[in-house]
């Protein structure tokens, strides 16, 4: 394995098993063919074309689409169609930022391979010239990738709070970091990729922080998401994210930009220019 293999792990997916989705004419998503014929059991909330799949025009403002899709999932999710259920609303739209066209369930967001966004910290510690990197280690009993390493803190976006009162409140639950430390974290820009997953197509953002933690710092667990947690050398992050599969996907994503940006991986790689397209597709 490599850097830019495993970069090209989250940029592969075939377009061709989609349709469309849209909203008030806007491509917001991807459905795939099997979920479609599924959706055909609704025709007063989803229009079904051969090649796309639209909200219906009857339904033509945000509240309105989100209370009766919101019907359809809750239908889905009882039939075991759509499990994991978050109960947390994610946006709905074509970029961030962007009023949503409608809110909907985390859970669902993939069945539609619709863009959703998420904060990422890494948490390190600097002694001289020597780095170490503070890891999750993810609970085994996590739905999405058990047992995996993960970033310091990481979670998902959801509606109705901004990035960075997001990641203050990720940082407690996930990690025990308090307020005050939590606002020295440091936005560094974003990550992006797009792969294709059993439920559908994950066109995602991940915005990331970098904190440097106090040498004594001890990181604990709030929300009994996070088994432990380990501080590693750079040395030997490097070496798993190269030589092992231990990584979260989308966690060894933000690593490798994290080890670009702090010159871990220079320009002389053969990979560089590659790895940087990569990160942001």
């Amino acid at each position: 394995m490599s850097f830019l293999d495993r970069v090209r792990a989250l940029n592969t997916f075939d377009l061709s098993g989609y349709r469309v989705l849209q909203i008030a004419g806007k491509k917001v998503g991807f459905v795939k063919h099997a979920f479609a014929t599924i959706l055909t059991r609704w025709p007063d909330v989803f229009c079904i074309e051969q090649t796309a799949v639209s909200v219906a025009p009857a339904l033509d403002n945000p509240e309105k689409r989100s209370a009766a899709v919101n019907e359809v999932l809750l239908k889905l999710h009882s039939e075991g169609v759509i499990e994991g259920w978050r109960n947390e609303l994610y946006p709905v739209n074509r970029f961030y930022g962007e009023p949503p066209y409608l809110l909907m369930e985390r859970a669902a967001i993939p069945f539609f391979g619709i863009r959703a966004y998420g904060v990422h910290m890494n948490g390190f510690v600097r002694t001289g010239n020597a780095v170490r990197m503070w890891l999750g280690h993810r609970s085994p009993s996590k739905a999405n990738e058990p047992d995996k390493l993960d970033q310091l803190v990481a979670g998902g976006q959801p509606a109705g709070i901004g990035l960075k009162a997001n990641l203050i409140k990720e940082c407690w639950e996930e990690a025990g970091i308090p307020v005050f430390l939590a606002e020295r974290a440091v936005s560094v820009g974003a990550v992006s990729y797009c792969w294709e997953t059993p439920q559908g197509l994950r066109p995602d953002v991940i915005f990331t922080f970098d904190l440097e933690l106090p040498p004594d710092f001890i990181p604990i667990n709030q929300d009994g998401e996070v088994q432990d947690f380990f501080l590693w050398p750079i040395e030997k992050v490097i070496e798993t994210v190269c030589t092992s599969d231990r990584f979260k996907a989308n966690c060894a994503l933000v690593v490798i930009d994290f080890l670009i940006r702090h010159g871990f991986i220079s320009p002389e790689h053969p990979d560089y220019l590659k790895i940087l397209r990569g990160l942001v597709s």
